[in-house]
């Protein structure tokens, strides 16, 4: 969480300076992007561990790195306010909305293609487990006969 939480600090320290040595925002998209993936990865981990049954309640620590972000996020939000053209913020926010849902239907995607290897997996090995039992049967009926 810590190491989400420095790196999100880190993209945004250096997105400030770059805008405040007059570079544009286009020159700082990398480190927009690093900010984003924090923040998400961040917001992520302190979500699944609210989700796990051994969750006792939201540390502090969790707390502040959160409210962290958001400090950041809306400071973001002015920069680019100040220093985009018009109408940046909302085709930035309208995009990150359809990269997020495209990043959870591939996540969807990849677990459906696990389950059904597995699947595969298990049922290839019931065929040969299957095929290996009716083979000793055959053996065990035909040397039983006296044919082996």
């Amino acid at each position: 969480m810590l190491a989400e939480l420095a790196a999100a600090n880190a993209a945004f320290q250096v997105i400030k300076q770059a805008v405040s040595n007059g570079r544009d925002i286009a020159s700082v998209g990398n480190q927009i992007a690093k900010f984003v993936d924090g923040k998400e990865t961040l917001q992520k981990k302190v979500s699944n561990k609210k989700n796990s049954p051994f969750y006792k309640g939201q540390d502090f620590e969790e707390f502040m790195a959160l409210e962290s972000i958001k400090e950041k996020e809306a400071e973001l939000k002015q920069i680019i306010l100040y220093v985009g053209r018009p109408g940046l913020w909302n085709d930035w926010q309208r995009f990150q909305a359809e990269a997020r849902k495209a990043r959870i239907e591939a996540e969807k995607e990849r677990k459906r293609k696990k389950q059904e290897l597995l699947e595969t997996i298990v049922l290839s090995a019931a065929i040969i487990i299957g095929i290996g039992i009716f083979g000793i049967v055959i053996y065990i009926g035909l040397k039983t006969r006296g044919m082996l």
